[in-house]
């Protein structure tokens, strides 16, 4: 799998008989992000982004955490402090509470055709649903668009997440709640379930959510498979994503994707991907892009074609901690 976590121990505490963490993990990137169609088509983007963790554990050996995100992206204004989420976690059951993570956006595979080193693909879901939000639930929430771009959202002020995870020998199920405003009952709440089983050289993943974002009756399906060849980090996968619900009208996606290692510090990754939504100019889209390891850091870049026929592209570094 692409997706890798990077993390460092920045404070150790110590009190009484508990052992108490606070770690840093994150990633800055810079590049040149380029769209067609856009007012000023060529653009630098520069993200800082700095995950704080705290953990302590007890003396029956149960964990408990909490996090909190730091974030600085350019066109934004000014940098976002995340929500917080606090988790209790025992024999491979972690009960989260928050600006929680949810089962839709957690699901494993369901993010693995993106290429480029801003991490974009048109096989992603073209519509919206609830993940772990970078910045506030106030009016200055930001959703980034399926076409790439950045938008403001009129979000409520008191969301409130529960999601429930087991993992046990290669396999993960997840449910998670959330209630757009637990003061006000405003929206819908959203309701979403994934499982993700890994055996030997095969991934699977599946997932479901209901009132995506708060919408009624808005419902997504993913189902996605991925093979990874014997002793390389060569490999192709399939997903698919159902969004055609009337509340939704996305349409449903088929992609096609994979990863090769042409070189010892060089991966190619590239899809092809169709939707049937109504409003698209052309069903099919499709990217391809190039990551160079440098050891602590790469750089990478792509080029995509989308449902509106335009091309973008982005090439520069990215740096992880």
């Amino acid at each position: 799998m692409k997706k890798v976590l990077f993390a460092t121990t920045a404070l150790t505490l110590s009190a009484g008989i508990a052992a108490a963490d606070v770690t840093i993990s994150g990633y800055g990137r810079t590049a040149i992000d380029y769209q067609e169609g856009r007012d000023q088509e060529s653009q630098l983007e520069t993200r800082l982004r700095m995950n704080i963790d705290a953990t302590t554990s007890s003396d029956q050996g149960v964990d408990f955490g909490g996090r909190i995100r730091l974030q600085y992206d350019d066109g934004e204004g000014s940098s976002n402090v995340s929500p917080a989420y606090l988790y209790v976690t025992a024999g491979g059951l972690t009960v989260s509470v928050g600006n929680v993570n949810t089962a839709f956006d957690s699901a494993g595979l369901i993010y693995e055709s993106e290429v480029g080193l801003i991490s974009r693909s048109f096989g992603n879901a073209q519509g919206d649903f609830y993940a772990f939000s970078t910045s506030g639930y106030g009016n200055d929430e930001v959703r980034m668009n399926a076409d790439g771009t950045v938008e403001i959202v009129n979000e409520t002020d008191n969301r409130m997440g529960v999601a429930v995870e087991y993992e046990i020998a290669g396999a993960s199920v997840m449910a998670s709640y959330v209630d757009p405003d637990q003061t006000t009952g405003g929206d819908d709440e959203e309701f979403s379930l994934k499982a993700d089983y890994t055996w030997n050289q095969i991934a699977l993943s599946g997932a479901y959510v209901n009132n995506a974002a708060g919408v009624d009756g808005a419902e997504k399906y993913f189902v996605g498979a991925y093979y990874t060849m014997p002793g390389t980090e060569n490999g192709v996968g399939l997903n698919y994503i159902d969004e055609d619900s009337d509340a939704d009208n996305q349409g449903k996606t088929i992609v096609l994707y994979g990863d090769y290692a042409v070189a010892p510090l060089t991966t190619v990754s590239a899809y092809i991907a169709n939707n049937d939504r109504d409003s698209n100019e052309t069903d099919n889209a499709f990217g391809i892009g190039a990551k160079y390891d440098l050891g602590g850091a790469y750089l990478a870049g792509s080029i995509e074609r989308g449902y509106d026929e335009n091309v973008r592209a982005d090439m520069g570094v990215r740096f992880n901690f």
